[in-house]
């Protein structure tokens, strides 16, 4: 067992507690699976997807299934749900022009088993990120952030004092978006129920969203302009992690603020519009300066056909509103709300292909991170249903803000307050002063 102690940075905890791992092993396929290479779609292989994902589910104790080792329980669900989504226990290479495909060679998941000596009465009645010692939780396996030759999921399962137990786990992206990793959880839990096949069958069938030959742009990707500059707040040793909770009555408020002819927006703009605002108020941006919010949008439904149930690829897009920070700050807030309304409807079928030509015109560059904000709803996937037989999560979903190295992004994660309020919460990373300004730019507006 390697052991080691940490606290946690994030000023809402400063809780204290030891976890012991195993050494990490690799969790194959249950039975023999094909051996093959497989391509991955010019929608998954972009530069910006290049990077693991974590995300936690914390569980409590269950009296009938106090005979059960949960460890045990999601090792050999792992190993099963592997045989139907084989990819998964292969690993990337890189072919010319960077082409990434799937070496399914069934070498299997990376699988940690801890034990930590807390409980979760412990953790408070605020499961939401920064969760403390989340380093612990979720061990970094020496090279498993390399994107090439090292497995696409890190699973660690760490037992508590309690009787309950966290998942936490981090999975590279470029196999997957959100619904996809809402089915493959969603197989997974069923696993633990007895069924020998997932009700929804996966469908790799990655040719669809294939650039065109010859590859045409024919739309406008501002998320993919070249702008000169560097990233603001780009400082990593000065960044603060935080969660805001928004619950009826916040938007309720916030809905308050727009005009009649927004009031049927989406909660979705409302707080995208909110948190663009408040946070380009506080990195204290020059008015005459350009910045965008990319809108991460599921195109699945976009198409037509739609794409094949079980697909389970990125089938995203993430168009760009711009405006400058003056006008951002200084219209009134349905200016803001209006940008982002607008901006989810350019996804249509020709858009999604649009970026696939532009992945492989332009060597599959990375999005303008200049000044950029991105934004992703995850309410939608349910991550607190996935039920490995201890019930309901506690908490499900991200487990903090940002995108590998790029830090602007936050993620809209259903939840329920120590109050039994349901609502969304919402991690964002900023620098410590620009957290500080933030926090009163925000409350600002839910005072109104």
């Amino acid at each position: 067992m390697a052991s080691s102690s940490s606290s946690s940075s994030s000023s809402s905890s400063s809780l204290m507690f030891t976890v012991r791992r195993c050494q990490p092993q690799l969790v194959v396929p249950a039975i023999p699976t094909p051996h093959e290479v497989k391509p991955l779609s010019d929608i998954d292989d972009q530069e910006a997807l290049r990077f693991h994902i974590p995300f936690i589910q914390i569980y409590r104790k269950k009296a009938s299934m106090a005979e059960k080792d949960p460890v045990q329980v999601i090792r050999q669900a792992l190993s099963q749900t592997l045989v139907f989504y084989y990819p998964f226990a292969g690993r990337l290479r890189e072919g010319p022009h960077r082409k990434l495909m799937v070496n399914c060679t069934g070498e299997g998941a990376m699988f940690v088993e801890a034990d930590a000596d807390v409980t979760l009465e412990q953790f408070g009645d605020s499961l939401q990120p920064p969760f403390p010692c989340f380093h612990e939780l979720l061990y970094h396996v020496p090279a498993s952030q390399q994107i090439t030759n090292t497995p696409l999921l890190l699973v660690q399962v760490t037992r508590l004092r309690c009787g309950g137990f966290i998942l936490a786990f981090c999975f590279n992206h470029i196999m997957c978006d959100g619904a996809g990793l809402s089915q493959f959880m969603s197989t997974w839990a069923e696993m633990v129920r007895g069924p020998t096949e997932p009700s929804i069958p996966p469908v790799w069938c990655r040719e669809l969203l294939m650039a065109r030959h010859p590859p045409r742009i024919t739309c406008n990707h501002r998320e993919f302009e070249h702008v000169p500059g560097t990233v603001k707040g780009s400082n990593q040793h000065d960044m603060v992690l935080r969660s805001f909770f928004f619950g009826p009555s916040q938007i309720a408020t916030i809905r308050g603020l727009v005009p009649p002819h927004l009031r049927h927006c989406t909660t979705f703009d409302l707080i995208t519009a909110c948190f663009w605002r408040c946070r380009t108020k506080a990195l204290q941006i020059e008015a005459d300066e350009d910045v965008r919010m990319m809108v991460i949008v599921n195109a699945r439904a976009r198409l037509n056909p739609p794409l094949p149930v079980g697909y389970y690829g990125n089938a995203i897009a993430y168009p760009a509103a711009v405006t400058t920070a003056g006008k951002l700050c200084e219209n009134p807030f349905g200016y803001a709300v209006n940008l982002i309304n607008k901006v989810k409807g350019e996804v249509t079928e020709e858009y999604v292909h649009s970026v696939a030509d532009l992945m492989v015109s332009k060597g599959r560059c990375s999005f303008t991170t200049v000044r950029s904000f991105i934004v992703s709803d995850l309410r939608r996937f349910s991550f607190r249903e996935i039920d490995f037989g201890w019930g309901k999560a506690l908490y499900g979903g991200i487990a903090k803000a940002g995108a590998g190295a790029f830090p602007a992004v936050i993620y809209l994660t259903s939840h329920e307050n120590a109050n039994g309020e349901e609502g969304v919460v919402i991690p964002i990373w900023l620098p410590a002063k620009a957290m500080e300004r933030f926090e009163h730019e925000l409350s600002d507006m839910l005072r109104n």
